[in-house]
């Protein structure tokens, strides 16, 4: 775990990412390498970076993702979508793969599958392990639900078909470990599905529109600094 603060619209939001390391003894995928490559590289030790993959484009995600690549000459991953957010980090580069949905990935014998999740970012991906009972999910899903940027959701009806259609058929015990947050499963979350889909997640107690045709509500979205 890194931490650090991100700008959004001018506000300074205090943030700690997870970088996941995914391998064996000789050989390792780095995801969602955040800002503080030396943290990250010293938890590698001597073992090899295969490919490092970014699940989303945001600078959080994508910090240290040229460092950590490039020790040991390592692929960055990223889906096309999300290129232009990786322009405003990294401006005169590029990520050597473009992912795309059903990619898939390996390390240490087991097999890393690319689903597309977007809605906080048009590129967002989560990645599913089948081996290890895992999905890396960045900031699709979180421990406490859908994440938020600075405290909004910039596509929620995306975000919650992602998450409705293919996090949330997979199996209950798989475990969801985000970039930001705690450990837990598909089967934690899954039951308040139903409650964010009917606007649970942007209600408040002075302002509610009513649901939209897609079963979301546009009142009750803020801001809160510091609240990632």
């Amino acid at each position: 775990m890194t931490e650090g603060t991100v700008d959004i619209d001018g506000t300074e939001y205090k943030v700690e990412n997870n970088t996941w390391i995914l391998g064996d003894d000789d050989e390792v995928i780095v995801i969602d390498p955040a800002r503080d490559a030396e943290k990250i590289l010293e938890q590698v030790g001597e073992r090899e970076v295969l490919a490092v993959i970014c699940t989303h484009g945001l600078p959080d995600h994508v910090g240290a993702a040229i460092e950590v690549a490039s020790r040991d000459e390592a692929v960055v991953a990223l889906h096309p979508k999300d290129k232009p957010l990786w322009r405003e980090t990294w401006s005169e580069t590029w990520p050597d793969i473009d992912m795309e949905d059903d990619g898939i990935f390996g390390v240490a014998d087991v097999q890393l599958d690319v689903m597309e999740t977007p809605g906080i970012t048009p590129g967002g991906v989560s990645l599913y392990c089948e081996g290890l009972s895992a999905v890396f999910t960045g900031k699709s899903l979180q421990a406490d639900g859908p994440g938020k940027i600075g405290g909004e959701y910039p596509a929620l009806p995306d975000q919650l078909t992602s998450i409705g259609g293919r996090l949330f058929t997979l199996p209950t015990d798989t475990r969801v470990l985000a970039a930001h947050g705690e450990e837990v499963t598909v089967g934690d979350l899954e039951p308040h599905f139903d409650g964010w889909v009917s606007g649970s997640l942007t209600r408040t107690e002075t302002e509610d529109e009513g649901p939209l045709t897609d079963g979301t509500r546009v009142a009750g979205i803020r801001i809160t600094p510091g609240d990632d």
